[in-house]
């Protein structure tokens, strides 16, 4: 054992034990009694340590207690919160093999696999949980833009949301329908969304994101589920003192969902780059290659300048007079029709506002594709979903806070 961890030892000699000024009771409303000491050894970063606590037990219903555990952190595990932290995030970051690597090289922790990616995912189940506290505190009624002069009004706030596939464990998948050859699913969607402040333009009149204002939020689950979500975390984010709020996404249904649902009055944008894909697959399925290079061109120009209803009407003469390519055209040009005061790009620029998703397409390729998207990986739902809550804790500057709140 190395020399701190002795002087810890000794530290911690009477934390778990002792009088106590104040009785232990029980969840059921009794008094429980001690019934004497327990040995426990805990591993920490310096090395495993060895401590005694009292033991309660409640005479009614039998339950135990160590208080002492829960004043030192160390309830049901044989961890300290130090070398907890240190796993998490490990195991967060990178592959489970890879974090036990890793811990071993850098800081002498001779920790398995499997104990850092039990420890990384109920670390990240304990930050859902204080991440999602309060969820349904403040109805969609309430999400209103402010009236009035707020203290410290927000420019611009964003809210933007996507959604990618993460592979998960056959024996969740079954029934369920997917893209694969026989009709079956290998993923289920992450969405993920994100939350970010603009406080500028720069001198051509483009916007500048402010440093270090992007947090994320996200989980495999129902977009009705996920439009709570997104909406607690832009609520956290000042939603009600920003002077302006822009929805950026790639219109699919659900986006329309949730923007009825809790941000009513914000500026809806759909995403220029998904739209100029749209517009380009609609460019394949109803011209000759030989014509596509001058009216992609045209057709890209009315879009860029919002355009959009000499937009459908441009596109409606290359369309065939009968058959599936004139169905599927027709179907395409709808997504322009539906969506065309979310496409009015020249105006939106003029008002010095983003137009692309960069940021959160960004985010779901670093923070879930680059975890939990390679090769041979398999997740359950639930471990999917802890990793996902502790990389969105991580990459919003908000890791140390739960640390620092569970010691206090």
């Amino acid at each position: 054992m190395s020399a701190g961890a002795r002087v810890l030892e000794e530290v911690l000699h009477d934390v778990g034990c002792g009088l106590r000024n104040e009785p232990v009771v029980c969840r059921c409303g009794h008094t429980m009694q001690s019934v004497g000491l327990r040995d426990k050894v805990v591993r920490t970063i310096l090395g495993p340590i060895r401590f005694q606590r009292s033991l309660f037990v409640c005479p009614c219903c039998g339950k135990t207690s160590f208080p002492g555990d829960a004043v030192l952190g160390v309830e049901g595990t044989g961890f300290s919160p130090g070398l907890r932290r240190m796993m998490a995030r490990a195991g967060s970051r990178t592959s489970f093999a890879e974090a036990e690597e890793d811990l071993r090289h850098y800081a002498g922790l001779e920790v398995g696999r499997k104990e850092i990616e039990r420890t990384a995912e109920e670390v990240g189940r304990q930050i859902e949980a204080w991440t999602m506290e309060d969820l349904y505190k403040t109805s969609p009624g309430q999400a209103q833009l402010p009236t009035g002069n707020p203290e410290k009004p927000i420019p611009v706030l964003y809210i933007s949301f996507d959604g990618t596939g993460v592979p998960i464990q056959r024996k969740e998948l079954k029934g369920r329908k997917g893209k694969q050859p026989d009709g079956t699913a290998k993923t289920r969607e992450v969405k993920l969304g994100c939350v970010f402040t603009q406080t500028t333009t720069d001198k051509k009149g483009r916007p500048v994101r402010g440093p270090q204002s992007t947090t994320y939020t996200g989980a495999i689950q129902s977009s009705e589920e996920f439009g709570w979500r997104i909406f607690k975390e832009a609520r956290s984010r000042g939603l009600f003192q920003a002077r302006k709020v822009v929805l950026l996404t790639d219109g699919a249904r659900y986006n329309k969902s949730i923007i009825e649902m809790h941000f009513p009055q914000a500026i809806h944008i759909i995403d220029l780059y998904h739209a100029r894909q749209h517009l380009h697959d609609l460019s394949k399925l109803l011209l000759p290659e030989t014509q596509r290079q001058d009216r992609d061109k045209e057709w890209l120009d009315l879009l860029d300048r919002g355009k959009i209803e000499d937009l459908i009407q441009a596109i409606r003469k290359h369309l065939p007079r009968s058959g599936k390519r004139r169905k599927q055209g027709l179907t395409a040009i709808q997504y322009f029709h539906d969506n065309a005061e979310q496409m009015r790009y020249a105006q939106f620029k003029r008002q010095g506002l983003f137009i692309g998703s960069g940021v959160i397409e960004a985010g779901c390729r670093t923070l879930i594709g680059e975890r939990l998207k390679k090769s041979g990986m398999f997740w359950s739902v639930d471990g999917a979903n802890a990793i996902i809550a502790s990389r969105c804790c991580q990459f919003s500057h908000r890791f140390e806070s739960f640390w620092e709140e569970r010691a206090a």
